[in-house]
């Protein structure tokens, strides 16, 4: 019996692995717009080889003229080398248009560009709304400490998130100081914010109306709440011994009210987004064009070249520079590569959702990744890589470039339809359903079978929840 124990073993084997180089460049291909920027900012700052811009235009020199004391070998794949950067460098320049600087705004403009920037508000969140109420209140100078940790625990739909032993240890032993400053905070603007649950924070609103305990809405919602959630409005009205007439309007009353007050305030920063793509109609043709002013200019520095020509150089400083021109040159070719990618796949996207972009969102069509991968000759993860974080303006609006990638369904006549033309048709068919007899997920199926859409019932039912309609027998009316 051979002995256990810990044992080196060689063997071969292939192991797939991404150098440094690469995984850079996937990074760049799928970061949004704004990151690449910063990307590029931060490349400048550690790579002194980059440039974003030169005072003065000045052609590479003649690599032949220069200088190398290691060698022919070595000078020799440094004109190589040279030839590569100065190509480069130019199409580079070329393509930021370093020839013609940009000329420098005028003091209007730019007081005129800082009047904008500044001028641009910021949402109020709700818990600077309930603070703003909360100094100007009648509330002890002593009870404001615990409303502002009150506050600070209210969610962002108005909801008191704090458990009952919460509250208690905030009160430091104070009995009843912690159910008063929850009175203040539920006194505030809006509606129902501070309650614990949707039970108290409909019941608020019921009272801040001026529907007291004695009022049929306020009962219904008070003891009978899940049968109204089902509409159960005949179970409802056998309970509380009234007419299904009473019912109706007091549910009617109670769906006016709010279920999320704090909804309408800003929970996060601003999002900023810039277009990485514009298609605009040029005469009768739509074009696309690449949106890269917000992109830094950047270039090889001509420094390089004194330091690899001097003699008196070291061998370890030339071959650190020599390191910084290769990741330089990789950098720059990334980020061509990548503005490259997204533009075939962007004009892929034009020529396969023409339609959209004469008509709008109703005529959008299916399209697949793999489609487009094929016909741009990449693999489709890289397809998904690029359109990730990536917007295009059109004449409808901003949108994500993954919004035109969407599955679709075979009709009966071979053609496709996307899936949100599938959901529109459901929606369609149950806005027009009856309403004391609303249609069942097989009856939608049915319906739809005729208009040349096959679907399956379970089919039917997840299109159905992903509009968030209820089942038919939650939407008959009582």
């Amino acid at each position: 019996m051979p002995s256990q124990g810990l044992q080196q073993v060689q063997k071969l084997g292939l192991q797939q692995s991404l150098s440094p180089q690469m995984q850079q460049s996937l990074h760049i291909l799928q970061i949004p717009a704004l990151e690449l920027s910063a990307l590029i900012r931060q490349e400048l700052t550690t790579n002194p080889v980059l440039e974003e811009e030169a005072s003065e235009e000045t052609a590479i020199e003649d690599p032949d003229e220069m200088e190398d004391s290691d060698g022919d070998g070595k000078q020799d794949e440094l004109d190589k080398e040279f030839k590569e950067l100065a190509q480069l460098d130019q199409e580079w320049r070329d393509y930021f248009n370093q020839s013609s600087a940009p000329a420098r705004p005028s003091a209007e403009q730019e007081n005129q560009r800082r009047t904008f920037f500044e001028s641009i508000a910021k949402p109020e969140t709700l818990q600077e709304h309930l603070i703003t109420q909360l100094h100007e209140s009648d509330a002890p100078e002593a009870l404001h400490p615990l409303c502002e940790t009150l506050i600070g625990n209210v969610d962002g739909q108005g909801y008191l998130v704090a458990t009952p032993e919460d509250m208690a240890e905030w009160s430091g032993g104070k009995p009843g100081s912690a159910d008063e400053a929850l009175r203040v905070i539920q006194s505030f603007d809006p509606i129902g914010v501070g309650a614990r649950d949707l039970r108290e924070c409909l019941l608020l609103q019921l009272e801040r109306l001026g529907h007291k305990a004695e009022s049929l809405a306020y009962q219904v919602v008070s003891s009978h709440l899940d049968l109204l959630a089902a509409k159960k409005h005949a179970d409802i009205a056998v309970e509380l011994k009234r007419s299904l007439e009473e019912i109706h309007r007091a549910a009617a009353l109670i769906s006016t009210l709010d279920p999320q007050p704090g909804s309408r305030f800003s929970q996060d920063d601003n999002r900023y987004i810039t277009a990485d793509l514009v298609i605009q109609k040029v005469g009768e043709d739509w074009v696309v064009f690449s949106n890269d002013d917000w992109l830094p200019s950047v270039r090889i520095n001509n420094t390089y070249k004194d330091i690899l020509g001097q003699s008196s150089q070291g061998n370890e400083a030339k071959s650190y520079v020599r390191e910084r021109l290769r990741a330089a040159k990789f950098f720059i070719k990334s980020i061509e590569q990548r503005k490259q990618t997204v533009l075939k796949i962007a004009r892929e996207i034009l020529q396969s959702q023409m339609d959209f972009f004469s008509f709008g969102s109703a005529h959008l069509k299916p399209l697949t990744m793999t489609e487009v991968a094929q016909k741009i000759g990449v693999h489709e993860t890289t397809v998904s890589r690029a359109i990730a974080n990536k917007y295009m303006q059109t004449p409808h609006g901003l949108f994500e470039l993954k919004y035109f990638f969407t599955p679709g369904i075979r009709l009966a006549d071979g053609n496709m339809m996307t899936v949100d033309g599938v959901q529109n048709a459901i929606s369609e068919l149950i806005l027009g359903e009856p309403g004391n007899k609303p249609l069942t997920d097989q009856d939608i199926m049915a319906a739809l079978s005729l208009k040349g859409i096959p679907l399956a019932r379970r089919t039917v039912a997840k299109y159905r929840e992903e509009l968030k309609i209820l089942p038919s027998h939650l939407r008959k009316a009582k």
